[in-house]
């Protein structure tokens, strides 16, 4: 199963590094934010690449729940709100919010007890490996589920600006694709994952960053003004 993993993995990197070429023209900040949160993923996916050959560690676990789990997700919503609303001193205000996160992130699962016996399972649960009360498996609790529906709000809400306008209609597909990839990956994937079920946890890893990718591709396209009344 280390081949969906791995492909996902390739998938954010690329994905990652156009959003990056798009910062250094536009200087705009959700596109950073986005291309951080797919770094993120890249790294957890490497690490799923890595456990699923018998390989879990306290390393690599930490490192895909940290940035899997938990993480990845409040930065594609950042970038989302950033872009909705066009306010430097809101987006301060989110950098802010990140910084905070991240480092409450990063300490709690320092700090977490990891159990070396649900270390050997072919796809580790948080709830066996830090325990079912522990503040380190409350956290996709705690800042993932939030981040995601304030993501696929934000995508949302941005389609249903664009419906009905011919010119943004590549937009408006691909925002609606960035949704559903989202929802596979924190939808079935994060019920994939708690079941133990790593063949269909790594599926929904490589097919929800595709979706999202081509998501990303259709509403960069270029499209056709729209006719002159």
């Amino acid at each position: 199963m280390w081949i969906f993993p791995a492909l996902a993995a390739a998938i954010a990197l690329v994905f990652a590094g156009l959003l990056m070429r798009q910062f250094a023209r536009r200087r705009r900040s959700y596109q950073a934010l986005w291309a951080i949160s797919l770094v993120m993923y890249a790294a957890a996916s490497i690490a799923v690449a890595i456990g699923s050959q018998g390989h879990w560690t306290k390393g690599t676990y930490a490192i895909f729940w940290t940035f899997g789990a938990v993480l990845n997700v409040p930065f594609l919503a950042a970038g989302e709100l950033q872009l909705l609303v066009r306010d430097t001193r809101f987006h301060l205000a989110i950098d802010i919010v990140l910084v905070f996160v991240v480092a409450y992130v990063v300490t709690t699962v320092r700090r977490a007890n990891f159990d070396p016996i649900a270390l050997t399972e072919e796809l580790p649960s948080g709830k066996d490996v830090f325990g079912a009360n522990s503040a380190a498996h409350g956290l996709p609790q705690l800042v993932s589920y939030p981040s995601y529906f304030l993501l696929v709000f934000g995508a949302l809400w941005s389609a249903w600006k664009m419906r009905g306008r011919a010119e943004l209609k590549d937009r408006f597909t691909g925002t609606l694709w960035i949704a559903l990839g989202a929802t596979v990956i924190a939808g079935f994937g994060s019920a994939f994952a708690a079941l133990g079920k790593l063949a269909l946890f790594s599926i929904a890893l490589a097919v929800g960053i595709a979706v999202m990718f081509l998501g990303f591709l259709r509403a960069s396209r270029q499209s056709a003004p729209a006719p002159k009344p």
